[in-house]
């Protein structure tokens, strides 16, 4: 079997997974886990909205396994909540396991995470493509993510972690007709947390339907919240994100149409706003 991915040392110490095909490293920042708590998991409030109970799972769309980062947080919070929480719901979605075989064949899987129960659902994962907890379900869906996002039920998701490599390795999955892909998957009052805070990448969010703002930081990096509506976002881009818009070399993503500057202004979150 061809060797795809192998875990390095970041220039922080901290183990990480490299990705040979892209050259990426995934979470580069800080220890593993890091990023996930932040950004993706208190990012998205979920420890509050399953507390809020009800019966309904609560559905997180975990869009690039990886090594499981993202999903292994949000599991062990809801895992951690105790029956009186909301159920939860996961759905990852990866073109492969390699990166969380990987992982959990390291001598460094505790550092991933992937130790205790934790670790244990992680491997179910890896050979059931399903693991079950007391309060948490998690499937993997394999296959190109353009296809197996388009399968899913419109209306289904709640939360979205969009964890996928950068535009530079694959401009598919930052393009227009994506995200307007994910905007019918999710249900009104959903939220889509991205580390990913480019113009262009914000703007393909814009113009698939998304309400866009900023999100928490980590290190020194913007991060990017989206929702259904711009009510749901604490910080909505405005007038300054706009003249970013106007400076910019790169503005929009590939498959932009021709009038994607007035499509913005349209926005519900720009009306009043002129573009300079």
């Amino acid at each position: 079997m061809n060797e795809t991915c192998r875990v390095v040392q970041t220039r922080a110490g901290t183990p990480a997974i490299l990705d040979l095909t892209t050259g990426e490293v995934m979470h580069p920042v800080g220890a593993p886990g890091e990023e996930s708590r932040d950004v993706y998991v208190a990012g998205s409030n979920l420890a509050a909205r399953l507390s809020a109970g009800g019966d309904e799972p609560l559905v997180v769309l975990d869009v690039g396994l990886g090594a499981a980062s993202n999903a292994i947080a949000a599991w062990n919070v809801s895992e951690g909540l105790g029956s009186t929480a909301r159920p939860l719901w996961i759905v990852s979605f990866d073109n492969s396991l390699d990166p969380l075989r990987v992982a959990l064949a390291s001598d460094q899987a505790a550092s991933f995470g992937l130790d205790g129960d934790a670790g244990l659902a992680a491997r179910s994962l890896l050979e059931t493509c399903q693991a079950v907890g007391s309060n948490t379900r998690w499937r993997f869906v394999q296959g190109d993510l353009p296809e197996t996002l388009a399968a899913e039920p419109s209306g289904s998701a709640d939360v979205v972690y969009w964890d996928m490599f950068s535009p530079k390795s694959d401009p598919r999955l930052w393009s227009v007709a994506m995200f307007r892909t994910l905007r019918r998957v999710c249900r009104e009052g959903a939220t889509v947390h991205t580390y990913a805070a480019s113009t262009a990448s914000r703007s393909a969010l814009l113009l698939g339907g998304f309400a866009v703002g900023r999100g928490r930081n980590t290190g020194d990096r913007e991060t990017t919240i989206a929702a259904t509506s711009v009510e749901h976002l604490q910080e909505p881009l405005g007038e300054r994100w706009l003249s970013r818009l106007s400076r910019s070399s790169a503005p929009f993503p590939v498959d932009a149409p021709s009038n994607a500057k007035d499509s913005l202004l349209a926005a519900p979150q720009f009306r009043g706003v002129l573009l300079l």
